[in-house]
């Protein structure tokens, strides 16, 4: 089986190098399942119920996100509707929306997709060792294909969440910091990690928001408001190959393509 998992999709230029890109590269990777992290899909903060439907369009199959997708308060009201957008499991019970899903494929298989949020410089909500522990027991009943999004700040919490998952789940995908790292590895349980899968959005761009609104930050201190960048974008991805009488990976390769 194979996996393609797109990085955060910021602003119009994150959907649009999306849509322009995702059916050549499913085409080429033959992959069975495309997972997308959206919550900066809306202007660069938050989604909204059009925008998800939009992403789902263009052949994504699940949405993920993490702390901004409170960012738009509209989508509150909707997020429990649509099963395929996931929010961060590891908030407090009561908390509306999905943190995981069962999703069965053209040919039968079922994934489980869960969705998590580190608490090293995030929110301090439930802790994310301890729910994808139990999560996993129960879904691993279900199915040995397993794919976690781990939105975090920390690279350490990131590596210590990949360890220790290893050899219960299939992957472990790092998402939230925009920036692509090159620490893609099969972990020695059979986990496909990258502490961060980077971000689908403007090239042109301080992680996606207009490059002088940020450094006029820096400089100022002030609260300016930040608004995504226009322009060229870039689509980052990992495509990971999965056993699926196993559920062990065999291998993870990543993607960064430019788009005009």
């Amino acid at each position: 089986m194979r996996v393609l998992f797109i990085g955060d999709i910021v602003g119009r230029v994150g959907r649009t190098t999306t849509k322009a890109l995702l059916p050549t590269i499913v085409d080429k990777y033959k992959t069975d399942l495309v997972i997308a992290n959206g919550e900066n899909a809306a202007g660069g903060f938050g989604i909204t119920d059009k925008i998800a439907s939009e992403i789902l369009s263009y052949g994504v199959q699940i949405i993920t996100t993490g702390n901004h997708v409170w960012d738009r308060k509209e989508f509150i009201t909707l997020i429990s509707k649509e099963d395929r957008v996931l929010r961060p499991l590891n908030y407090p019970e009561g908390v509306p929306g999905y943190g995981s899903i069962l999703y069965t494929l053209r040919s039968g298989e079922k994934v489980a997709i869960i969705n998590l949020s580190g608490r090293i410089f995030m929110s301090n909500i439930d802790c994310p060792f301890r729910i994808a522990r139990e999560e996993t027991k129960r879904v691993s009943a279900l199915t040995k294909i397993i794919i976690i999004d781990f939105h975090g700040e920390a690279t350490s919490e990131k590596m210590a969440f990949g360890y220790f998952m290893d050899g219960k789940v299939s992957a472990v995908i790092g998402t939230h910091t925009h920036v692509q790292t090159a620490d893609e590895r099969i972990l020695p349980g059979g986990t496909a990690y990258i502490t961060d899968v980077g971000m689908t959005g403007p090239y042109n761009s301080i992680i996606g928001v207009e490059k002088e609104l940020v450094i006029q930050r820096f400089l100022t201190n002030l609260p300016i408001r930040f608004e995504a960048a226009k322009g060229e974008g870039i689509f980052s991805a990992v495509i990971i190959e999965i056993n699926e009488k196993t559920g062990k990976s065999t291998a993870i390769e990543r993607l960064q393509l430019r788009h005009p």
